[in-house]
């Protein structure tokens, strides 16, 4: 990925500065946005038995998952990760649009409530030598991806192991309570004007 690639376009930044919210984006993209992995993401990434992965071409847009046994997933450099491309029903929509257009997002999500997920923007290739395939057993192909990523907090993941939803979702009588990263010392200064949460944000220490 190019490091000096904007992180916000226009639209992005309209919307930004019609709700308040450029002051925590920027805070959020220096805090977050990296290109290497955390130990966090180490382990969520090198564990998880799923992903979602978002490809485009032109007029077609594709959302799909990919699953494997843990461990599928290999990080196998600075912000690089591979999967393997297994039997599937023939229709190529996800390699199809990256040999057209290598631009790609995923997200790494654990449905316990409680970590942070993890969203990249990379860009893909599709490899087949004998030497790539081997790495990643019952490959058809491997997707290589160079990615930024950034963490987003896990308040609107529900705990599905429990059957438990989110406390912090909207719903008719209930106040969702304000999410720890609101109060941390680069963010409780700078909230949006209308936060629903500013005020309790400044003064939690």
């Amino acid at each position: 990925m190019d490091n000096q690639r904007a992180f916000y376009h226009d639209g992005m930044r309209e919307l930004q500065d019609r709700f308040d919210g450029r002051r925590v984006a920027d805070r959020l993209a220096e805090h977050r946005r990296r290109y290497d992995f955390w130990d966090a993401d180490r382990d969520l990434i090198e564990t998880t038995p799923f992903f979602f992965i978002a490809t485009s071409y032109g007029d077609f847009t594709d959302c799909s998952l990919r699953s494997g046994m843990p461990g599928f997933v290999k990080i196998v450099g600075p912000g690089t990760i591979e999967f393997p491309e297994y039997d599937g029903n023939s229709m190529y929509r996800t390699l199809g649009n990256i040999s057209r257009n290598p631009n790609v997002g995923l997200l790494f999500v654990k449905f316990d409530g409680a970590t942070p997920r993890i969203r990249m923007n990379g860009r893909a290739e599709l490899l087949d030598s004998p030497a790539d395939l081997a790495r990643h057993h019952g490959a058809k192909m491997v997707v290589r991806v160079v990615c930024e990523m950034y963490s987003n907090c896990p308040r609107s993941v529900h705990d599905l192991a429990t059957g438990t939803l989110s406390d912090y979702l909207p719903r008719p009588g209930h106040e969702p309570p304000a999410p720890e990263w609101k109060s941390r010392d680069y963010i409780r200064g700078i909230l949006p004007e209308n936060d629903p949460h500013a005020v309790a944000a400044k003064t939690e220490t």
